[in-house]
């Protein structure tokens, strides 16, 4: 009973928090302080159209975006406060801070500079908000998607509600078997970094016109990076890492959707990830160039010539797919993805790691169940079954290591089901692990519904080939 009463008077003390802005003004008019008086003055002066942070401070809005934040966890910015210690925080500094963000004069805290590496080499560099301002980001992008999805192209599938990177390639294999069988795969040099701060605030005045949200959006993009205690300037950039990045980028490449939907081109584009489609290698090349031209001229944005290329599409990767050369061309798996793959695995099923064969299958299990969840969208089935087969060997072969000597392997073959002749033969053989983990006694003794006893996934396509 006393931890009910506690939790209520704990949501309680949200709802407080949170719900000035909601309640009746007129209700409060005698109490002290400024905030109350500021956000009624605010809200009668302004046209409706403007009132933009009004919706962003709204109750509902601010407890979704709390909820959100929560959900996506995350480490610490700059500040060092986690995501657990957001809720008791905005408890105590709320109104003041609700009052900044009305009065146009919040500033948020530089990012914490975090490298992570590239499947392909190099590092990709993140910027973390402090939790706060990640809340903020969060209530700001709750309001902008809603109005601004409606508005971007058909043809741009990432970050946006209801649209994925499987329907992004789903489009793409549409296109060529539409019979458009020439691919300019575009890629953009550090996109995230390179984004113009002026481009950018007259594509998003275009579409607020509340002066306060385009001031605190700005300062967003300037707030600075801290990077071994110092804290650097930022004159370009999306740091990519905020709730709010994503779809400033869709923002700033809807120009690019809609420059190629006037030329009348095929294309799908997730993100900085964009393919387009055409029938010849001359077009190809022709649209090359020509695009080229406008993301450099008009948009300040640098294309990678390197990683750019026109060529067939099953001789490049799309989001992590290819296809099959064919008139009906299926979704499968891109040669980089299968290596990465192979060497997590490879990784996990290292046979000195020294552990179980069952905490290693719950480790490989967690990995399958993400990768499944996301590469199951191919169609090349026996692939799969294939590869299923090679996980297998993987493990016997780790548990033929672990077992090392011939007594101890006679014993695990015989606690295994194995006949006492076929373990003795079994135990004695000189064979190295990889290749006794092929053997027709190794197969019996842990065939594929040992392992699913274990917990190990099977590997699947989730669509129809």
């Amino acid at each position: 009973m006393a931890r009910l009463t506690r939790t209520m008077r704990q949501k309680n003390q949200l709802q407080l928090a949170f719900g000035e802005a909601g309640r009746s003004e007129a209700l409060n008019a005698d109490q002290e302080g400024t905030e109350v008086r500021v956000a009624k003055c605010r809200a009668e002066s302004r046209a409706p159209e403007e009132q933009w942070m009004e919706k962003i401070c709204q109750r509902d809005n601010l407890w979704q975006a709390l909820k959100r934040v929560k959900a996506n966890a995350g480490s610490p910015g700059v500040d060092g406060m986690t995501v657990d210690g957001l809720r008791d925080y905005l408890k105590q500094h709320w109104p003041a801070i609700r009052e900044r963000l009305l009065t146009g004069t919040y500033q948020p805290q530089p990012v914490r500079r975090v490298e992570i590496p590239k499947p392909d080499g190099g590092v990709r560099k993140l910027g973390i908000p402090t939790v706060l301002d990640r809340f903020l980001q969060q209530a700001v992008n709750q309001v902008l998607q809603s109005s601004w999805d409606a508005t971007f192209s058909e043809h741009s599938y990432g970050f946006r509600p209801g649209r994925s990177a499987h329907q992004a390639v789903a489009r793409a294999q549409q296109h060529i078997a539409a019979g458009s069988r020439w691919v300019v795969d575009l890629d953009l040099e550090k996109f995230f970094d390179r984004v113009n701060h002026d481009k950018l605030m007259s594509q998003v005045a275009k579409r607020v016109s509340d002066k306060r949200l385009l001031r605190l959006i700005r300062a967003w993009l300037t707030a600075g990076v801290m990077e071994g205690g110092l804290v650097s300037p930022t004159e370009e950039g999306t740091p990519q890492g905020g709730p709010l990045s994503p779809l400033l980028s869709n923002l700033v490449l809807d120009q690019l959707d809609r420059e190629l939907e006037q030329r009348g081109h095929r294309f799908a584009r997730y993100a900085d990830d964009c393919n387009i489609y055409v029938r010849s290698r001359r077009a190809g090349q022709r649209l090359m160039k020509g695009i080229t031209a406008f993301l450099e001229g008009k948009l300040k944005l640098r294309v990678n010539v390197e990683k750019s290329a026109v060529a067939r599409p099953w001789e490049r990767k799309f989001l992590g797919f290819s296809f099959t050369n064919g008139m009906t061309p299926k979704r499968r798996i891109a040669p980089k993805a299968w290596l990465r793959f192979k060497a997590r695995v490879r990784a996990i099923t290292r046979r000195t790691r020294g552990i179980s064969l069952e905490t290693m299958v719950r480790e490989l299990g967690r990995y399958l169940q993400g990768w499944q969840g996301y590469f199951g969208y191919c169609q090349t089935p026996t692939t799969l079954h294939r590869l299923n087969q090679w996980i297998r060997r993987r493990l016997r072969s780790a548990a033929w290591k672990k077992w090392r000597s011939g007594k101890r392997r006679y014993a695990c073959l015989r606690q295994l089901g194995l006949t006492r002749d076929l373990a003795a033969r079994t135990a004695g053989f000189q064979w190295g692990p990889w290749r006794q983990s092929r053997s027709q006694a190794l197969s019996y003794a842990m065939p594929a519904t040992y392992f699913d006893s274990l917990g190990l996934p099977h590997l699947t396509c989730t669509t129809a080939a």
